[in-house]
């Protein structure tokens, strides 16, 4: 194992280095005639000064262990292959892991050197490796239970995973088909501030969202049911009615314009929901032509002023001397004045007043309609303009005219915008794009007067 031969190196190594100090020490003993080689030899091994640690021994010339340091039995020295090995090498030293006849394991280390009439022909170091085994064994043992402890995390990090990933998935999965199957009722509940966490959000809104598009949806059909069915009963009542009737021409007259009436408010109320079906599909075209704001606005103003009248509303229009000329669909404009000024009407009490006004502001063409009708809640004023929605459910109406309308001035490059507040009144302010340049010189009430740089055009 490499472990193993990590430490086993080191201590060869070690051992190596006591050898070199050992050989340098026989070496002096050597070049120095007065001193009895043999003996101080033979000193120097039993006086060892790491014989605590490290067993040294000399060979003989006959291959035997001759002296140890320990001062224990030559017979206990065990096998010497070591020595057999240092002979037959090129550096007169070799290295083996043997075990001795007590069965411990040992580092044996042999460097032979010069007899020099000498008794000796070797010296050998042996080191037990007991404790490094054992150090081994402890070393393999942290580290098989480290990888065994990792595994384990690995184990409760993967439940831990499928628990806070795996499983709140499955959840949004199961949620989402309950949404795709009509069911809004149910919320996911958010346990953490991660992706995750946001993706509950964004769901939640979602079901939110289509919550509200389906409750509007219902209370659309609902609206629209009844809105279709008082035409449809007035007309079929003055129609059995005039049935039975020989000789009243006023009667007739009368259930006539009844009939008349409600007819075109059933066209009106159709219409309304194909232009609305046009819109969801892309199919709302515009026959865009040079106009004259003025005239449909105008004419806007003359279809409303009975009507207005007869509640006791109060309808000014305060009529500019002329305006630019707009490159639009005359007939999809003067349907967005009804509906603005038809709401007005509808959202106003008798005494209530209805302001109409148009004039040029910067690069735009204004057209403004205030009334101090019911207004509008805080709460409902974001939603005004979407389709279906309905601020007040006690008003007749389908809750899809403003939807249509905004669609139409956005397809003209207008914009249509709305400031309300509840019980004081609701101002709808539209603007348009004009289709030639002006000259535009404020007066003093902060009115714009205009001035065509074309004058091949009158007005009329």
């Amino acid at each position: 194992m490499v472990i193993n031969y990590y430490y086993y190196s080191s201590v060869e190594q070690y051992v190596a280095n006591k050898m070199s100090i050992v050989v340098s020490a026989i070496d002096r003993f050597a070049g120095n005639a007065q001193t009895n080689y043999n003996s101080e030899i033979r000193s120097m091994v039993e006086n060892y000064e790491f014989k605590n640690q490290i067993e040294l021994m000399v060979i003989d010339i006959n291959g035997k262990v001759a002296v140890t340091s320990s001062g224990f039995s030559v017979e206990d020295a065990g096998d010497i292959s070591d020595f057999n090995a240092a002979l037959k090498s090129e550096k007169g030293e070799a290295s083996e892991v043997i075990k001795l006849p007590t069965g411990e394991k040992v580092l044996a280390y042999t460097v032979l050197i010069a007899p020099l009439g000498s008794d000796y022909q070797a010296v050998r170091m042996l080191v037990s490796l007991e404790s490094i085994d054992r150090q081994v064994i402890f070393i393999i043992t942290i580290v098989a239970l480290f990888f065994i402890a990792i595994i384990i995390l690995m184990i409760f990090t993967g439940q831990f995973f499928v628990r806070s990933i795996v499983n709140p998935v499955k959840e949004v999965n199961a949620f989402t088909k309950r949404i795709a199957k009509g069911d809004f009722s149910d919320r996911l509940t958010k346990k953490s501030d991660d992706e995750l966490g946001e993706l509950c959000d964004s769901i939640n809104n979602m079901a939110n969202e289509l919550a509200n598009t389906e409750s509007m949806k219902n209370e659309f059909i609902s609206s629209v049911s009844h809105e279709l069915r008082t035409p449809l009963t007035a007309i079929k009542g003055w129609s059995e009615t005039l049935m039975t009737i020989r000789d009243d021409p006023e009667t007739f007259s009368k259930g006539m314009r009844v009939i008349t009436g409600e007819t075109e408010r059933l066209s009106n109320m159709v219409e309304e929901l194909l232009d609305f079906s046009r819109l969801q599909d892309g199919r709302l075209k515009l026959n865009k032509t040079k106009m004259d704001l003025l005239a449909e606005l105008g004419e806007t103003i003359l279809i409303y002023q009975e009507r207005a009248k007869k509640l006791d509303i109060t309808l000014d229009y305060y009529e500019p001397e002329m305006l630019p000329y707009v490159y639009g669909d005359k007939n999809r404009l003067k349907q967005v004045f009804i509906n603005i000024v038809d709401n007005a009407i509808k959202y106003s009490d008798a005494g209530d007043k209805i302001s109409v006004e148009a004039y040029v502001q910067g690069n735009d063409i204004v057209v403004s309609v205030s009334d101090t009708g019911i207004g509008i809640s805080k709460e409902d004023l974001p939603k005004v303009k979407a389709k279906f929605f309905k601020a007040n459910q006690t008003r007749r109406g389908s809750g899809i005219g403003l939807a249509v309308a905004d669609e139409i001035i956005q397809l003209h490059g207008g914009t249509l915008t709305l400031e309300s507040e509840l019980n004081v009144g609701t101002t709808v302010v539209i603007t348009l794009p004009p289709m030639e340049t002006e000259n535009i010189v404020k007066d003093k009430s902060d009115k714009v007067q205009v001035e065509l740089i074309s004058t091949d055009d009158e007005r009329k």
